[in-house]
């Protein structure tokens, strides 16, 4: 074999090599994404049913119910046009409270009352001045309002 198709050979195999490399990281990078979805797009199906996403709103007022045995608690999030159902198992953040938009991890369930988001983490890691970017662009109607309810805007007012 001469020097050149030695040369020629050896480029080919690194590139091979190269990209099988790129492709496995690209599927690697691909089955760790966390989709961002808000609950009006989980109520009209666009969100993966059996794979973990990220799912954000606003914390209905008078829906937070709290297990009095264990650390389960129930919730319903919400944005401008629907509601879902949230049931997470631990310890919540300090900042999470009803009015407060959240950011929650975990997979959405099909049970008989209808489908239900079943977390396993919940973020609230800001104050009631300031809400995660995914959840503010989920809180506006198609023409670029806020569709925030006015009893939400401050956490102080309770009204629904």
């Amino acid at each position: 074999m001469t020097p050149r198709r030695r040369r020629m050979l050896f480029i080919g195999c690194l590139l091979l090599g190269l990209a099988a490399a790129t492709a496995l990281m690209l599927k690697a990078f691909e089955q760790n994404l966390l989709y961002f979805y808000s609950p009006s797009q989980v109520m009209a199906g666009e969100a993966p049913e059996g794979q973990r996403f990220r799912l954000g709103g606003l914390v209905k007022y008078g829906s937070v119910k709290r297990a009095e045995d264990s650390l389960d608690v129930q919730f319903v999030l919400a944005d401008c046009e629907d509601s879902l159902p949230v049931t997470y198992r631990g310890i919540l953040p300090d900042l999470f409270r009803e009015g407060q938009g959240i950011v929650a991890y975990g997979q959405l369930s099909t049970g008989q009352n209808g489908r239900l988001f079943v977390a396993d983490e919940v973020l609230a890691k800001h104050d009631e001045n300031y809400m995660s970017p995914e959840v503010a662009e989920s809180l506006k109607k198609p023409d670029g309002a806020s569709c925030m309810p006015p009893g939400m805007l401050n956490a102080g007012n309770r009204e629904n």
